[in-house]
């Protein structure tokens, strides 16, 4: 069903002289539904860990759900997506490109010492050893390197107190209310957060191609540490491109996932958080908890056709005549059930005599990070 909105233009609002007898009446397909969607609208249920901490979140539609009241906890290696984070903030990385060369330090090497007695995980560092910053953020993210994290720490800011300052201030601008970071590595029990907040970083961060690319990768090379491989569970399994896992006595195992998957030939990312879990194996267990509910979710989301190919958006009113402004495709979206989708015409005024054909501007549809434009055309030649 078409909502219709007469939209009356006039000289002074177009900057041109427009007849007194022509018009332009718009039509919006009305394609939005009661919303929006939540978790309680999925249904059946998804399925939270019995344990811990968990949401998830597909940013391309906007949905988001956490398993229940949260509390910031330790968070552990799951802090490194935000050192990385603020890292390519401030030094941004095309990808193909290894950005600026670091020496390490003796600093460096010591602290490669200390995280070995103190069983973190490391790479090996030597005093004098050049690293560029794509390898440092690769030992960052792939063998979860507590040297390295102290290294780009200082390397960006100067020190670690003022790299963490600026973790925080960038937690902050992200709305994570419930974090607070005491260090770079989440090494430190006094660095917290809540699984919704470290969706929030999540998301940004998989947004840039340098990072996605780099924690989709099973292991790396680096030149003293050699080969070295990812702690992140099911890195490999179908669908799942990332990101950062997590443990510590303090926190328990954490997994952030990242599940890359295809509804009616288009891509959907879905991520999911899950912290607090215990047992033997983990990290595996906390790897399949987040799998679980990010496919779930994605499981729930629909591609719908906002509007068909030749749909009337407009019509010409001239002279006494109609002459109909159609779509010159069809459009869609990903969405849930009770999702609200924004929705406008773009009409520009036709000159007398416009031709069959003749592009007059676009529908566009929108809801969350996806932006869906079709052009609107003349469907006859104006009088």
């Amino acid at each position: 069903m078409l909502a219709a909105v007469a939209v009356w233009l006039t000289g002074s609002e177009t900057g041109i002289a427009v007849p007194p007898r022509l018009s332009v009446v718009v039509r919006l397909p009305r394609v939005a539904v009661a919303g929006p969607a939540t978790a309680a609208s999925l249904t059946p249920a998804l399925p939270w860990p019995k344990t811990g901490q968990s949401a998830v979140d597909i940013p391309a539609i906007g949905f988001s759900a956490q398993s229940g009241l949260e509390r910031p906890v330790p968070v552990a290696s799951m802090t490194k997506v935000m050192t990385a984070y603020v890292v390519l903030h401030d030094h941004p990385l095309g990808l193909g490109e290894q950005g600026p060369s670091v020496t390490m330090t003796e600093a460096d090497a010591s602290q490669f010492g200390l995280d070995t007695v103190t069983d973190q995980a490391n790479v090996v560092l030597r005093a004098g050893e050049v690293l560029t910053e794509y390898q440092m953020l690769q030992g960052l993210l792939v063998h979860s390197a507590n040297d390295l994290a102290y290294a780009l720490a200082v390397w960006d800011a100067g020190s670690l107190p003022s790299f963490v300052a600026k973790m925080n201030a960038t937690a902050a601008s992200l709305g994570m209310s419930e974090t607070h970071f005491a260090d770079a590595s989440g090494f430190s029990a006094s660095s917290v957060s809540t699984a919704s907040d470290l969706l929030k970083v999540a998301a940004v961060a998989m947004a840039d191609p340098v990072f996605a690319q780099i924690v989709s990768m099973p292991a790396v090379s680096l030149p003293f540490a050699g080969v070295v491989s990812s702690y992140t569970p099911l890195l490999g399994t179908t669908g799942v491109v990332g990101i950062k896992s997590g443990f510590t006595s303090a926190a328990g195992g954490g997994d952030l996932l990242a599940y890359r998957t295809s509804v009616d030939g288009r891509s959907l990312l879905s991520l999911a958080a899950v912290t607090s879990q215990e047992g033997w194996t983990v990290l595996e267990l906390a790897g399949k908890e987040a799998l679980a509910l990010a496919k779930a979710a994605s499981a729930r989301v629909q591609a719908e056709t906002m509007v068909p190919k030749g749909a009337v958006v407009a019509q010409v009113v001239a002279g006494g005549h109609a002459v109909d402004v159609t779509t010159g495709s069809s459009a869609q979206l990903l969405v849930l059930p009770g999702d609200r989708v924004r929705q406008l015409v773009r009409i520009h005024l036709p000159r007398d005599g416009a031709r069959k054909g003749a592009r007059l501007g676009a529908a566009v549809f929108l809801l969350a990070d996806q932006h869906v434009s079709v052009p609107v055309r003349l469907a006859a030649r104006v009088p």
